[in-house]
């Protein structure tokens, strides 16, 4: 699927209400609560990333632990909704770019990218993203990586999901935690994992 089709893909799911049942679908909630936990497993956030916000419902979890947070989304409407839903806190930043060539001046103490490298055309992009990530971490960051699993992926006409991502991750960082998300649903099986910098 070529990353055209995929910007498409997801300005037409943001046309609904709910879109990914992300509010009201207990599989959801589960998961974005295991990622609060890990990304809260710090004793302090200074400066925080969220990639692909969504319609802003993690971004609403997140705001109010940390003392800034940068936003950042490759579709203008994500941004427009999770800005409308969370404008009581001024302290978000946001910014309409893709994840391989975001390159901002400061570096996050942590980092939450979740349901979004799927989204990527192979895995060259997939790596090009993650070394991007790894890149803007700063020291002893956190990046807490949530995605539907490898094979769910794949059925969806994606390249690859969670397993090919974490090997990755793995790779340039240290494996924290991991857990499994399962729901109902044959869609709802998702990993999520987090990692620290090695210590040099």
């Amino acid at each position: 699927m070529s990353l055209d089709k995929n910007y498409q893909l997801l300005e037409r799911e943001l046309v609904a209400a709910d879109p990914w049942r992300l509010d009201a679908n207990p599989f959801e909630r589960e998961r974005y609560t295991q990622m609060l936990r890990m990304s809260l497993s710090r004793q302090s956030i200074t400066s925080a990333l969220e990639v692909g916000c969504a319609a802003g419902a993690f971004t609403e979890m997140l705001a109010p632990h940390c003392k800034r947070l940068t936003v950042v989304d490759v579709v203008p409407e994500a941004i427009s909704r999770a800005r409308s839903r969370t404008e009581r806190w001024s302290h978000i930043g946001w910014k309409v770019a893709d994840l391989q060539h975001f390159s901002p001046p400061e570096r996050f103490d942590l980092i939450v990218v979740a349901e979004v490298l799927y989204y990527l055309s192979d895995t060259l992009e997939m790596r090009t993203a993650v070394d991007n990530l790894v890149g803007m971490l700063a020291p002893d960051g956190l990046v807490v990586f949530g995605s539907a699993r490898d094979h769910i992926c794949r059925r969806w006409g994606h390249v690859a999901g969670a397993e090919t991502v974490i090997a990755m991750l793995n790779e340039a960082l240290v494996e924290v935690e991991h857990v499994q998300c399962q729901g109902e649903s044959d869609n709802e099986d998702c990993l999520i994992a987090s990692f620290r910098r090695p210590a040099t």
